[in-house]
């Protein structure tokens, strides 16, 4: 297999019931790519599913030997990768077909390192709740400091960006970090105002659970370096955004 232009990490944790939408989805893409599928420690029938994929040369399996979270399978992911692009699919969402291809074009466009899309919510039963999450077509640090729009799995990102800024520090939102730290260096990210990522509000989740997902948003202001009262005027401003997106 020559090397693949964009190398798709996939965690996963007990995802049977959800991944294969997830790893066609990937498939359906019409570049070329390879998909890691990075197991956590799964006890459920997550790698029977998985095994009607063995054999296939854009298709690489890694189970992990202990449950190592979402943030570190992801980095062993980029780690493994081979891709000159890497994009993340939790696995109980997917994509539109065309979405990585779309990302490249802005990509090659601007020169910019990464690329986030507009996502459609879904309910946990994959129908429709009615509600889109949009993205500005230039996300800049300012910008993503008042509000996190960059959802993890509409990310494409240079690989080299990636390794430059691994994912940390599981008790707050590890990717919002990473994707500052990016912003930070890099000035901005491309956004694609389409809902390419079809996003599933799984009960119990980081997304469902308010008060906690509040918790770790203050804390992403503290590990990105700000004082307390700086951090907790950020998070105000997050909050009232929050709202918004949920409610419009």
């Amino acid at each position: 297999m020559n090397r693949p232009l964009v190398s798709v990490i996939m965690p996963v944790y007990n995802g049977e019931k959800y991944i294969k939408r997830a790893v066609e989805s990937v498939y359906e893409q019409g570049i070329s790519l390879e998909l890691l599928v990075i197991d956590d420690g799964s006890t459920d029938g997550t790698e029977e599913v998985l095994s009607a994929y063995e054999g296939r040369e854009d298709f690489r399996y890694i189970k992990n030997k202990e449950n190592m979270g979402a943030a570190r399978s992801r980095n062993l992911g980029v780690q493994e990768a081979v891709g000159e692009y890497v994009a993340f699919l939790d696995a109980d969402d997917w994509w539109d077909r065309g979405k990585l291809k779309e990302q490249l074009g802005i990509l090659e466009k601007t020169g910019l390192v990464m690329c986030s899309t507009g996502r459609e919510l879904m309910k946990a039963d994959g129908s429709d709740t009615g509600r889109y999450i949009p993205v500005r077509e230039k996300i800049r640090y300012r910008d993503l400091l008042k509000h996190n729009c960059i959802n993890c799995s509409s990310v494409l990102i240079r690989r080299e960006a990636a390794l430059e800024f691994p994912m940390e520090h599981d008790d707050s939102h590890e990717d919002y970090i990473t994707w500052l730290k990016v912003l930070k260096k890099y000035g901005s990210a491309a956004g694609i105002n389409k809902p390419l990522l079809k996003y599933r509000l799984s009960e119990g989740g980081k997304s469902r659970n308010k008060l906690k997902s509040a918790s770790m948003t203050y804390r992403v202001y503290r590990y990105a370096g700000y004082d307390p009262v700086r951090s907790s005027l950020f998070f105000i401003s997050y909050a009232v955004n929050g709202v918004w997106k949920y409610f419009h």
